[in-house]
């Protein structure tokens, strides 16, 4: 029986401090996003959920530490679960620490619908450089093109380019992969040269501005699906357009 797939989600972000908002303003987006979601859980040791009944300061208490533990939704027939890592100077881009929070929901009808929007809550509350929803499949293929693996040598499939290690990247506002929605701060935009109204008018069509300046482009209308020939070459054309993603080229 084939496991119903999920929607990864992850933003890149500066560092946590003490005192900082940005984890409850993450999760407080989320739930405005996907109606009914209520992320009130933490998920504690062998798996089970813990409720949290003052759970906005309980975050802020955790950023303090430069955490944001696993939370959940508390419904095993349906799981949604947010976290957060530090990532330090040592194998950040550009030599700088950051947080990285990443969710994982189901991909039906619900989420795919708000995907777009947990996205941008997830990307301006965290005040993250930039970030991607994909669905699971099409990102275990992404995966792939991250140079080296544990195995030796990169081995992309599908004909996709090969890809730099986070350490390797410049600088945090330049994006080391694609996904299937793309979060890119006002920053990102401006290291990657998007938009040009001369070369992103596809891209353009599925693409949205956020009130920081910055933007949501969709690669594909449907979920990533790199089974779809369509869906594989709007992928390789994005990687095409943009040389920066991944370290290939410098502006």
């Amino acid at each position: 029986m084939t496991p119903p797939q999920r929607l990864d989600l992850t933003v890149y972000a500066p560092a946590l401090k003490a005192h900082d908002d940005r984890t409850v303003a993450v999760v407080r987006g989320m739930e405005r996003a996907l109606p009914g979601l209520r992320l009130n859980w933490e998920v504690g040791k062998g798996g089970r959920p813990i409720e949290l009944p003052q759970r906005d300061a309980w975050l802020v208490e955790a950023a303090a530490r430069g955490k944001l533990p696993l939370l959940c939704n508390g419904d095993e027939r349906y799981p949604i679960t947010v976290s957060g890592r530090g990532r330090s100077g040592r194998l950040g881009p550009g030599g700088q620490s950051l947080l990285d929070i990443s969710a994982e929901l189901p991909l039906d009808a619900a989420v795919i619908a708000a995907a777009g929007e947990m996205l941008v809550h997830a990307g301006e509350g965290a005040r993250a450089f930039w970030g991607h929803a994909t669905p699971d499949v099409a990102a275990l293929d992404i995966a792939y093109q991250t140079a080296p693996t544990r195995d030796g040598p990169p081995s992309p499939r599908r004909g996709l380019p090969v890809l730099k290690l986070l350490e390797q990247i410049r600088a945090p506002e330049v994006p080391y992969f694609l996904g299937w929605l793309n979060y890119w701060s006002a920053a990102s935009a401006q290291a990657l040269g998007f938009p040009d109204p001369t070369r992103d008018a596809e891209l353009l069509s599925r693409a949205w501005r956020t009130v920081t300046g910055g933007w949501v482009v969709q690669l594909t209308s449907a979920p990533l699906d790199l089974d779809d020939p369509a869906h594989l070459d709007a992928l390789l054309r994005a990687y095409e357009r943009f040389p920066e993603i991944g370290g290939r080229a410098t502006p």
